[in-house]
């Protein structure tokens, strides 16, 4: 072939990309942030997406895929649409369609990728989230099934790819609310109004490839604490022999620690070790190395660890607290969604993050509540290096709603209070909801995979199993289950729900302003916790995601910016106080605005800050709520 002839050919093919990559477009008329209007089919998520553990040999599978949408009794689309951009939700605007299914349609996915010199390796197919079932073919053979919208899994697609062109398909059905279906979905709703929110059906976080050797790293726990223990074990996969883990922690390049184990396992020390807190969110470097029977390396990664130890104290007034570190620590944040406009569960880049988490680090908050989602892993990458202590929501779910048992606040379980008339705050013991077995199933192989996926962040200092009776069923069966599986953290049985006595934090929820019922004894052996407070609302014009609908905040909307300030210096005095008379922990609602819930510190397009990080930080010195 002449030197002509090739660059006539690269010329067509660069056409073509160009041509193929212009049409998808972010779907017109729809509120963006920044980053989600510097988005292109080139720059989508391109970082690592696991960094707790990482190799070197992967490749993204983002970008512009093929989809179709068809009714669920259809086995396979007769026609394909192009250009939907992948990792977005069918709904959201940067995907380019923007379009919601009904409960008889499915999405279907298909795109091609290349791979080459595939030699004796193994091929992981990873995704971060696909909401909700979904089954998986690669080169028309099946690579395996999911159920559960919210979490990352994996195939292994080695005996299925070949070298040169291959093709990935992918069928997804997302019923949301739908009644019987008992699906875990967070705020989602068809009919979203209020606090629920449009639904993200089917692909909705990044997903990617990786070369692993024969015998690799499945999964990797590691623990360690304030006392420089670290304990690190390795679940292998791939083929079956004899192995030992070798962990070496480093300070930047500096070796500090350095031990080979007998098997999986290794249990090590570090020597006056760096101590991990918000103030300080030192991270030290790990290097892990599987050895084989001969002492041959078999498998090496790379992840990070920080040194910390969460619990309680109580002081001197006889009040719990909690510690981070043996010290006391007032845990202040936002109640956090995690909701974008322009990609709705998915932030539309890194940097997305980042700014969001600069700007509450600025603001004094040391915590986020993270509300009924899971992040993607890189999310809680940056709380672990920026310092954040996160209390993690397990996703809500259930059959539509009806059946949620009677809210009895905590106030209620006690002594029958009953507020502004509404029958359901009534007198009595905490009540469950009635789940049947395969649906309660459901929910726990979904709690045991967020705790096994977020196990080795620091940042991770709370597990909250349900919210204002969501979904809650079998509390004290679940409760135990939890402290039993990670007994390294703290546990919420219900922020702000049907209190039941499993544990460790009493979490009540008022608005517009904080309160919590001190008098009463039986919270007097756990940490009292104001789970959510605020949600003063404030509507930024120019910057409201419909103004046909209503917008609205608690305590009805201030007539001025002045008004609402000083409606937020308020609610934040009076947790001031309630600090010095025992509470240990205040969520505001919330970081965004998020549709029409205008109560957020930034609008939900995130160009206006209500309240700058300056002003905010000024006033919770002021109310004293700055450790």
């Amino acid at each position: 072939m002449t030197i002509m002839k090739q660059r006539f050919i690269l010329i067509l093919f660069l056409m073509g990309t160009f041509t193929f990559a212009q049409n998808w477009k972010p779907v017109k008329g729809k509120m963006m942030t920044e980053w989600a209007e510097k988005v292109t089919p080139e720059n989508v998520w391109n970082e690592y997406p696991r960094p707790q553990m990482v190799r070197e040999n992967w490749q993204s599978l983002n970008g512009l895929w093929d989809y179709a949408i068809t009714t669920n009794n259809v086995a396979k689309p007769k026609e394909w649409e192009k250009d939907i951009l992948v990792p977005f939700a069918l709904e959201t605007p940067l995907s380019g369609v923007g379009r919601r299914i009904e409960s008889n349609e499915v999405i279907w996915y298909k795109r091609a990728f290349e791979l080459s010199n595939i030699g004796n390796e193994r091929h992981l197919l990873n995704f971060e989230g696909v909401d909700y079932k979904c089954m998986v073919w690669v080169n028309g053979k099946m690579a395996g099934s999911h159920i559960g919208g919210n979490l990352p899994f994996s195939f292994d697609v080695t005996d299925l790819v070949k070298e040169g062109t291959n093709e990935v398909k992918l069928r997804v059905i997302d019923g949301t609310d739908d009644p019987d279906l008992y699906q875990l979905r967070g705020k989602q709703m068809r009919n979203n109004f209020g606090i629920w929110y449009t639904p993200s059906s089917g692909i909705w976080a990044p997903v990617w490839l990786e070369r692993v050797p024969k015998t690799y790293v499945g999964s990797l726990k590691v623990l360690a604490d304030m006392h420089g223990q670290l304990k690190a074990e390795a679940i292998m996969s791939g083929s079956t022999q004899n192995v030992k883990l070798q962990v070496t922690v480093l300070d930047g390049d500096e070796v500090v620690s350095k031990r080979k184990g007998l098997d999986n396992s290794v249990l090590l020390h570090v020597k006056n070790a760096k101590l991990w807190s918000p103030k300080s969110p030192f991270l030290y470097n790990l290097k892990i190395d599987v050895y084989g029977e001969d002492d041959e390396v078999l498998e090496s990664v790379s992840s990070y660890v920080g040194f910390r130890s969460v619990g309680r104290i109580c002081d001197e007034n006889g009040n719990w607290r909690f510690s981070l570190n043996g010290e006391e620590v007032f845990h202040f944040g936002p109640l956090d969604q995690g909701w974008w406009p322009g990609s709705f569960l998915l932030p539309p880049s890194d940097d997305a993050i980042v700014w969001e988490m600069e700007y509450l680090k600025a603001a004094g908050f040391n915590m986020i509540r993270k509300h009924k989602k899971a992040e993607i892993r890189r999310y809680y990458y940056h709380a672990d290096r920026l310092g954040f202590l996160i209390w993690q929501d397990q996703t809500s779910g259930g059959s539509g709603g009806s059946e949620w048992p009677k809210w009895k606040r905590l106030h209620a379980i006690s002594e029958g209070y009953k507020a502004n008339n509404n029958s359901q705050w009534s007198k009595g013991d905490p009540e469950d909801a009635d789940w049947p077995d395969w649906a309660h199933d459901l929910y726990m192989d979904e709690l045991n995979t967020m705790i096994d996926v977020l196990y080795n962040h620091p940042s991770v200092v709370v597990w909250t199993t349900f919210n204002e009776r969501w979904g809650q069923h079998r509390s004290l069966e679940v409760g135990k289950w939890v402290k039993s599986y990670d007994p390294s953290r703290l546990l919420n049985i219900a922020s702000g729900g049907n209190f039941f006595e499993i544990g460790d934090i009493a979490d009540q929820h008022a608005y517009p302003n904080p309160g919590f019922p001190l008098h009463l004894k039986l919270y007097d052996d756990y940490i009292k916790a104001v789970g959510e407070y605020g949600g003063h609302g404030w509507a930024v014009k120019g910057h409201l995601w419909d103004t046909k609908k209503e917008n609205w905040g608690y305590g009805g909307l201030p007539k001025t910016i002045d008004e609402y300030k000083a409606r937020y210096i308020k609610s934040s005095n009076k947790l001031g106080d309630l600090k010095k008379s025992g509470i240990s922990a205040g969520v505001y609602t919330q970081t965004s605005d998020v549709e029409g819930e205008i109560n957020g510190l930034v609008t939900y397009d995130r160009k206006v800050m209500k309240i700058s990080p300056e002003e905010l930080y000024n006033i919770h010195k002021d109310a004293g709520l700055l450790d």
